[in-house]
């Protein structure tokens, strides 16, 4: 290591796709304020066609840029990221942020002050201030029935969406939680090599939930610091890609293939299948013309290709 160039505490991570006014404003949210701690930052362009390459290497020379040619998708260009970064913590960090001066020295003190803890994770909150409660306990297979099919009428469902979304929990004060926001998680480089990066056969959505699990199941908690506290707008890439609800299922069998077996994996595209069936039912017998319902039964026949497809 160059004594003129210590080693930086934190690598931010950051993959960016077609977000250029987000980008900027969360990068100069890391490079011109005074964090408390060393900073690298890197960020993974997937191919943006809004310009927000050529902007980062005009307006922040010091970041460390990856330029793919296409959207390789967030889990890749975490892992990419990763790959290059020199800090010995890493936090990977959605473009759609903007980081506090105190929100990363928090939370890498949490971890050097707590050596057992595997990552940490900050409050969200959202432009107006208000908190995101978005915390999550760990998905299960009624999940996937539930999201399916609704059932917003029955006592089971309410209760079970609750207890997933943890709405038994004010998101105001710290505590371990098994999947904090994905928006932002700060890791030990040691643990990042030892437990992995995202699983890249998730490409955009579980795959936060997949790295979470498999912190937990090392043995190190995760904690959620309310203390340190980013400003988050949310999907800014994600509600972008066309069939994000497709891809959303595919990786969503994916997860309970890895984690609870192919018996498992079976019975959620089963669920999936049966509720596609339906809605093509519905619109077979609807009051809708000919022509508008062949094209939707299209649609709906590619997003069950993409989602069973493996």
């Amino acid at each position: 290591m160059d004594p003129g160039h210590p080693r930086p505490d934190i690598s931010v991570v950051i993959p960016s796709w077609n977000t250029q006014g987000l980008t900027r404003d969360c990068l100069h949210s890391l490079l011109h304020q005074d964090h408390g701690c060393r900073l690298e930052v890197v960020v993974v362009d997937n191919g943006s066609h809004d310009g927000s390459a050529d902007m980062i290497e005009r307006e922040f020379p010091e970041v460390v840029l990856i330029r793919n040619e296409r959207n390789e998708y967030f889990s890749k260009a975490c892992n990419q990221g990763a790959a290059v970064a020199t800090g010995r913590y890493v936090c990977y960090l959605n473009s759609d942020t903007i980081v506090t001066p105190e929100a990363l020295r928090r939370m890498m003190a949490f971890l050097e002050q707590h050596p057992g803890h595997g990552a940490v994770a900050p409050r969200l909150d959202n432009p107006d201030g208000s908190v995101q409660p978005i915390c999550r306990r760990f998905p299960r297979l009624i999940e996937v029935l539930i999201d399916q099919f609704g059932f917003e009428q029955y006592e089971f469902a309410r209760r079970y969406r609750d207890h997933a979304a943890m709405k038994d929990f004010d998101h105001l004060s710290s505590a371990d939680v098994e999947q904090p926001p994905g928006a932002c998680l700060l890791m030990r480089r040691t643990d990042v090599d030892e437990i992995g990066g995202f699983d890249e056969s998730m490409p955009l959505f579980y795959s936060d939930v997949d790295l979470c699990l498999r912190i937990w199941r090392s043995g190190r908690p995760i904690r959620f610091l309310a203390e340190a506290h980013i400003f988050h707008v949310g999907s800014a890439s994600v509600v972008r890609h066309p069939l994000w609800r497709a891809e959303f299922m595919r990786n969503q069998v994916r997860y309970f293939r890895k984690h609870g077996g192919l018996v498992t994996a079976l019975a959620a595209k089963g669920i999936i299948l049966g509720s596609g069936l339906l809605v093509a039912l519905r619109t077979l017998v609807g009051p809708r013309p000919l022509r508008e319902k062949r094209e939707l039964i299209g649609q709906l026949g590619r997003s069950m290709q993409i989602a069973l497809g493996g």
